[in-house]
């Protein structure tokens, strides 16, 4: 039996717009300092998430999915259904991220399907309450903190102190910087490849050896002291070395399970290629492939791009694109029913 819930005025059709996100990395993967990951994430303009719900007669899934989200979008409509009531819902994709190329395409698909529903059912459903629902945030936060305020994001780590034998909480948002608006991101993808998800990268995680516990010391102060004060000041350079530092040391503990400090060598030929010819952030998002580079100004990032696109020529797989940071969350237009005048059917 579905839930019973205050409703809102339900809407007769949703559009949302949601982001891509970069997992900039871990802070202590094995909890050897006393709380597991936290996580470093800014989310991005560009190519993201965007798709229109509709009520309507029967339940029906269009648009740009493949045969695993099609049916992950199903599962989802199924339990909000479950929860919630509510109308069928007819869902148009007209745009997602690449699924498992390191830019938070399943949780970002899972929300914007997720705040449609809610909004068409009537049901104040809070970002946090969806990805519960739905099964996102499981380890990191920022891709479902970031759907509401985009920026520069720091989680703490989910907390173990739920209840018995449920899933971890959400890990806290404990900071939330707007990114300068002059820096520009390089994204470089290898379309021949995917990270790991799923099984394979609860395997990847569960063979690596222990992290040191003096690394993720490290780690905490080069975000702390380093990055984030370098965002809040604007001041690239200790951005740049601090960023990429991290990222080093993140792609090193991995590089056992996802094949070195890059999941793709071609991505990693790109993204040196940037980094040899002026000052960038470097590194991988998440499980990549997709490889970014982070520059001081769109001057910067037209150079970033032709040294990358040099680089990895006769490489049709390789994808460049530049990027600015997204300072707001998923956009999201809802249009209410309109009232059944007194004798229309």
């Amino acid at each position: 039996m579905p839930l019973q819930f205050r409703r809102f005025p339900p809407q007769a059709a949703v559009t949302v717009d949601a982001p891509a996100r970069l997992h900039l990395g871990f802070l202590d993967p094995n909890a050897t300092l006393g709380r597991a990951f936290g996580s470093l994430g800014l989310f991005v303009d560009g190519p993201g998430t965007r798709l229109v719900a509709r009520r309507a007669d029967v339940e029906r899934i269009d648009g740009a999915l493949g045969d695993a989200d099609r049916e992950r979008v199903a599962r989802w409509l199924h339990t909000l259904h479950a929860t919630w009531g509510g109308p069928p819902v007819a869902l148009d994709v007209l745009h997602t991220v690449r699924a498992h190329s390191g830019l938070g395409s399943g949780t970002q698909l899972a929300l914007a399907v997720g705040s449609a529903f809610a909004r068409i059912a009537g049901v104040p459903a809070t970002t946090t309450e969806l990805a519960a629902l739905l099964g996102r945030g499981a380890r990191s936060g920022i891709g479902v903190h970031g759907f509401d305020v985009g920026g520069l994001l720091l989680d703490g780590g989910p907390s173990s102190a739920s209840a018995p034998g449920g899933p971890p909480s959400l890990a806290p948002l404990l900071s939330r910087l707007p990114f300068p608006d002059a820096w520009r991101v390089l994204l470089v993808s290898d379309t021949s490849r995917s990270g790991l998800s799923g099984p394979d990268e609860r395997r990847g995680l569960a063979a690596l050896a222990p992290f040191p516990q003096a690394l993720a010391a490290h780690l905490c102060h080069l975000v702390l002291m380093r990055i984030l004060p370098a965002v809040a000041d604007g001041d690239f350079a200790p951005f740049a070395r601090g960023l990429t530092e991290m990222q080093q040391i993140i792609g090193e503990y991995f590089a056992p399970v996802q094949g070195g400090v890059f999941t793709s060598p071609d991505v990693e030929l790109a993204i040196r290629a940037v980094a040899a010819q002026q000052p960038a952030g470097i590194g991988q998002t998440s499980w990549g492939p997709t490889g970014f580079a982070i520059v001081a100004s769109e001057p910067d990032a037209v150079r970033a791009l032709a040294a990358a696109r040099d680089a990895t020529r006769g490489r049709p797989h390789v994808e460049c694109a530049v990027v600015a940071a997204r300072n707001r969350g998923a956009t999201i237009d809802a249009f209410a029913a309109r009232p059944r005048r007194a004798g229309v059917a």
